[in-house]
């Protein structure tokens, strides 16, 4: 029995391929062996889909010679040829081809699998302008008389209301459309994909001009993601520029706004791109959004395949780390730039809602509350307030290092706000003394300094008439690292839908940018070297003992885990397929076993079920991006809700890909 974890059956994903094979125009012969050739050498790559040019089996640029019989006889014979010599492989194969149907020609795709023609689309939208002159040879799908043609003994389906779909997948649903297509308002794709396509294929003959390729990138990945589908695209190589006209032979593969693949223009070899879609995640985004209409006004029918479904091992898709932070250097300091400024602009309309000019904050020596200063500071600067508005206490307790004591001084005092220190020591036993409790390192005894540091903060708040703000982020609301009607509580949560992953590049990026130079610089950056902690048990040689990551886990996997989780809808058997993956490509900062992925998944899962009572009760915040846990907002659930269904599914994937290795 097979174990394989596969492509389709397990992870949901399907490999779809762009084949750009040699081509010599009207040489008929010479481009089906080039079709069979690719559909073999794509089925052995386990290739489930695979579009080839627009007229491929003859070549684009034969002009007025497509009227020619013994052209058109030969496309068919060539397309009989190419049904004979795939028959035993299951792919669906989107070709090319020139069909005369009812005395007419039409610039058609035929759709085959396994010897099979599933169906023959012809082209809706005839480019005849400027070098194109389509409608000198071709007739439009839409004056089409007939709905069915008989190829290679075969009768097909005929026309533009055509959709496939996949055995065993029942929301991988291809739709066709041929260049011009795509470049229309109320597009053939766009149709399709309300009628249920959630993999789109073009087969195009672009010529290449100056910012053309520019300009396809933003239509196909616009288009992809207007339509919550992937979107496969491949146009014509140089084997096909004749006279004025170069073709450069331009594939793309995009997903859901994402350019997943792209092929070499004017590359000098023929060429295959690949990637492995996740449709199950298409379909997520599709069933979230109801404003994405699911109904089309043209009915549509239905030709079923079935594909092969090759094992998941060599994944042709790439497994982002850190799915909250780009890779890119330039993009990542835009997406600071952004973030800062709506977490100012949120803070702003807060301020001036309420008629507050004046903040209370906690200020510890970490990551997230010099996050949440630094966005105090800038927005007194928006609102043309002084920055001594903003009283930022540091309250030292039993864990408090002389480390980060040191830093919330410097950083404050640098940034010229309001500052002060007030050891907390002293009444925290006093209130353990009350409680009766013998002084042990429990829960009881750090729960008593966050208590009170948040009673503190709320009623200074209201002895100067401030807004307190609360400093924890994205990853811990999500884990419940927050002490309930502690630092869990404020007026305003400004770090509420920022990941902590994405808390680092954020302070590292005011400091380089903002800070550049200044003491506030240099105390940034030994906070962004200081172990994370809540600081609540005792040091251990004047160093911190209670380190959160060894507790909650790395947080560069909890906010793997997050994302698809809460973005996606995504089983966690999928995730920690993926974060094995990532793991395997050495993409995660730190490598981990999978027995280390399976311990921190379950951590995760069964800390984001039991807090969300935490959540339920949360203060708002400014949302920043696509991921949010905001009771209001984007997410809700039963706090009473269990996690056994969710960890089963783990236990499942882990168990295979245990037996794997």
């Amino acid at each position: 029995m097979d174990q394989s974890i596969h492509l389709t059956k397990d992870l949901g994903m399907l490999r779809i391929a762009a084949a750009l094979p040699p081509l010599r125009v009207t040489d008929v012969d010479f481009n089906t062996a080039g079709i069979i050739d690719y559909i073999k050498k794509a089925a052995k790559d386990g290739v489930q889909i695979i579009t080839f040019p627009e007229l491929a089996i003859t070549g684009y640029s034969m002009a007025d010679l497509v009227q020619q019989q013994a052209l058109l006889k030969h496309a068919r014979q060539g397309l009989e040829l190419i049904l004979k010599k795939t028959a035993r492989y299951q792919i669906l194969a989107a070709i090319g081809i020139p069909l005369e149907v009812d005395q007419k020609v039409f610039n058609c795709a035929a759709v085959i699998c396994s010897g099979q023609i599933l169906g023959i689309i012809p082209k809706t939208y005839l480019p005849t302008y400027k070098e194109y002159y389509e409608s000198r040879w071709f007739t439009s799908g839409q004056d089409a008389c007939t709905d069915t043609v008989e190829i290679a003994g075969q009768r097909a389906p005929f026309g533009s209301d055509i959709l496939f779909t996949l055995k065993g997948m029942k929301s991988a649903v291809v739709g066709v459309e041929i260049c011009e297509d795509l470049w229309v308002p109320l597009a053939p794709h766009e149709y399709q994909a309300v009628g249920g396509a959630t993999v789109l294929l073009n087969l195009s003959a672009s010529n290449e001009i100056i910012g053309k390729a520019d300009w396809r990138r933003t239509m196909i990945s616009s288009e992809s993601g207007r339509c919550a589908a992937a979107y496969c695209y491949t146009s014509s190589g140089m084997g096909e520029s004749s006279n004025d006209i170069v073709f450069s032979g331009h594939a793309l593969i995009a997903e859901n706004g994402i350019m997943l693949q792209e092929s070499e223009r004017l590359a000098k070899k023929d060429q295959m791109i690949t990637a492995d879609i996740d449709v199950q995640r298409l379909v997520n985004d599709r069933r979230s959004i109801n404003s994405f209409c699911r109904v089309s006004e043209r009915p549509f029918r239905l030709a079923e395949c079935e594909v092969n479904d090759p094992p998941a091992g060599d994944l042709r898709r790439e497994v982002d780390p850190h799915p909250f932070v780009p890779a890119d250097p330039a993009r990542r300091a835009e997406r600071c730039r952004d973030i800062f400024a709506i977490q100012v602009a949120g803070l702003a309309q807060k301020l001036t809602g309420a008629k507050q000019e004046k903040i209370v904050l906690g200020i510890s020596g970490g990551l997230d509350s010099s996050l949440a200063l630094l966005v105090a500071v800038k927005t007194m600067d928006f609102l043309d307030l002084p920055r001594t508005n903003i009283y930022a206490y540091n309250l030292p307790g039993f864990g408090t290092t002389s480390r980060t004591k040191s830093n919330a001084d410097s950083l404050c005092r640098a940034l010229g706000v309001s500052y002060e220190q007030i050891n907390i020591n002293r009444t925290c036993r006093s209130h353990l003394r009350d409680l009766g409790h013998e002084g042990e390192e429990d829960i009881v005894f750090q729960n008593v300094q966050a208590r009170y540091r948040t009673e503190f903060f709320f009623n200074k708040a209201n002895g100067i008439h401030a807004i307190v703000l609360g400093t924890g982020d994205l990853t811990e609301i999500a884990l419940g690292w927050a002490t309930f009607s502690g630092d869990h509580m404020s007026h305003y949560h400004v770090n509420s839908s920022v990941p902590k992953t994405l808390v680092q590049y954020l302070v590292r990026w005011v400091a380089d940018e903002e800070l550049a130079g200044t003491l506030a610089q240099q105390a940034l950056l030994d906070i962004l070297a200081t172990p994370i902690s809540p600081e609540l048990l005792s040091p251990k040689s004047g160093k911190i003992a209670q380190k959160s990551e060894e507790s909650i886990g790395p947080v560069e996997l909890a906010d793997f885990f997050l994302y698809p989780f809460v973005r996606q809808g995504m089983p966690p058997g999928k995730i920690l397929y993926l974060a094995n993956e990532a793991c395997k490509r050495r993409s995660f900062e730190n490598n981990y076993e999978l027995d280390e992925l399976r311990r921190w998944l379950r951590s995760f899962l069964v800390r984001f079920f039991a807090n969300q009572f935490k959540r339920t009760c949360f203060p708002e915040g400014p949302k920043v991006g696509s991921v949010s846990l905001s009771p209001r907002g984007d997410w809700r659930m039963p706090s009473e809700a269990r996690p056994e269904l969710w960890l089963e599914d783990m236990e499942g994937m882990f168990a295979r890909l245990k037996g794997e290795g």
